[in-house]
């Protein structure tokens, strides 16, 4: 969908991203530890962290703070003069609305503006989860496996999003002689909507001639009234630059920006998630588990990915995805045959198979919230994708009503298929794709 590039079209439109490092604000990623969990030997915890996007960050002249630089300007008329003028700095997390504790992670649309007292400026912070190197970002590898993660979204309102999801961008973040910051300071982003940055991998995208494309997995995109689960996948590898608008969009484009959504609430099942009362068979007022599983066609790490199943867990109570019929047969997953039967553009892509190669090789764990100017986020929570209405989701009107809106994800642990969650029986391991069913 287009949705993301809405928020990168706002989120650049007052920010910059650059690629020598500054010396104004050390850097200190906040300490994020995520698990890694077997059958055999339960999960054991990695000392991860996580960092602020490069494009929320301060641009400035290197050796000057006080002189901003844009791209395409004097200081940054091309890739090799922006590398030699512009440094990027480090950021206070807790003014930007990102809070680590313990295993928790919450991120703020809005935050107070100290220039302006009892007002709020956005936010809007996306994050990357960073290897214990704190140099690179982790290598997220969940092919024929599965991840699980306990969410809040009881603060999220109609046209919020709360985000989880993987991008196939480099480890270093495209760290090099024009961009010696690199992952440590947030750089490199791309996703399946191609969006025509100010920088590609830390250097300078002059004129945004380009576009930064890569296969994209949304685990979880959601509020406290909708969700759904989509794989973007795109005819290339890691990070690619698109250019012109057939080769970026999404007809004939590399990538498939629509992807193929789960979202029940599109099919007439409109009791299994959101706000009680009424009664919800996911009850959004109160934190819940995603676990996300990614089998392969031999149940190995080496095969082909063919299905991605949904489980969910709350109140002590392991729980199946809501059941959907799709051309006239029941499903509860996206399927190598649910896409064929609702999603050709994905196929034209590669399906999940390609969408599994991508996670074989590795993809970038993010962690966003995002409000939407332009569509009201719609597409998630209004019309046929949930109980919204088709105005509510205005970030204008959700700052009058919740200025505090935030997103929590915690206990974060992938591994073996029924290593990282409670109860891995009934609902369990299903070791290989049964697609749509009779």
């Amino acid at each position: 969908m287009v949705h993301k590039l809405a928020f990168l079209t706002g989120l650049t439109a007052s920010l910059v991203s650059a690629q020598q490092i500054g010396t104004l604000t050390p850097e200190s990623h906040p300490k994020l530890p995520t698990k890694r969990c077997t059958l055999s030997g339960g999960c054991q915890t990695v000392s991860t962290s996580i960092v602020l996007d490069a494009f929320q960050r301060p641009l400035h002249k290197i050796g000057d703070p006080s002189t901003a630089c844009t791209v395409g300007g004097p200081l940054c008329p091309d890739a090799a003069t922006c590398a030699a003028n512009c440094a990027l700095e480090g950021v206070d997390y807790a003014s930007l609305g990102v809070k680590t504790e313990g295993d928790a992670l919450t991120l703020n649309q809005w935050v107070s503006d100290p220039s302006n007292p009892g007002q709020y400026k956005t936010s809007s912070p996306r994050t990357y989860l960073v290897a214990e190197d704190g140099k690179n970002y982790e290598a997220v590898k969940l092919l024929g496996k599965e991840i699980s993660f306990d969410v809040d979204v009881s603060n999220l309102p109609c046209g919020m999003n709360g985000a989880f999801y993987l991008s196939e961008m480099l480890m270093d973040g495209g760290r090099g002689e024009l961009n010696a910051a690199g992952a440590e300071y947030g750089t490199g982003y791309c996703d399946a909507q191609c969006p025509k940055l100010d920088f590609i991998n830390g250097e300078a995208n002059i004129n945004k001639t380009h576009g930064a494309c890569c296969n994209e997995m949304d685990i979880f995109e959601a509020n406290a009234r909708a969700k759904s689960f989509t794989p973007h996948p795109c005819s290339i590898e890691r990070v690619y630059k698109c250019t012109g608008d057939t080769e970026c969009g999404q007809s004939q484009g590399v990538c498939d920006q629509w992807g193929c959504t789960y979202n029940e609430y599109q099919k007439g099942v409109h009791d299994f998630y959101g706000l009680a009362p009424p009664a919800k068979t996911i009850d959004t007022t109160q934190k819940f588990t995603v676990t996300t599983q990614f089998l392969t066609d031999n149940g190995r790490e080496d095969g082909v990915l063919v299905e991605i199943r949904r489980l969910w867990y709350q109140n002590g109570k392991l729980i199946k995805n809501a059941a959907i019929t799709v051309d006239g047969k029941s499903t509860d997953s996206v399927s190598t045959q649910f896409c064929e039967k609702t999603s050709s553009w994905t196929m034209q892509r590669g399906g999940l198979k390609t969408m599994g190669e991508a996670m074989g090789r590795g993809m970038v764990l993010i962690f966003s919230i995002w409000a939407d100017e332009s569509g009201f986020m719609n597409w998630l929570d209004a019309g046929d994708s949930g109980p919204c209405s088709a105005t509510e989701g205005d970030p204008k009107l959700i700052l009058q009503k919740k200025p505090d809106a935030r997103v929590t994800f915690s206990n974060i642990k992938w591994g073996e298929m029924g290593s990282t969650y409670a109860s891995a029986g009934k609902y369990g391991v299903r070791r290989v794709a049964k697609g749509l069913s009779a």
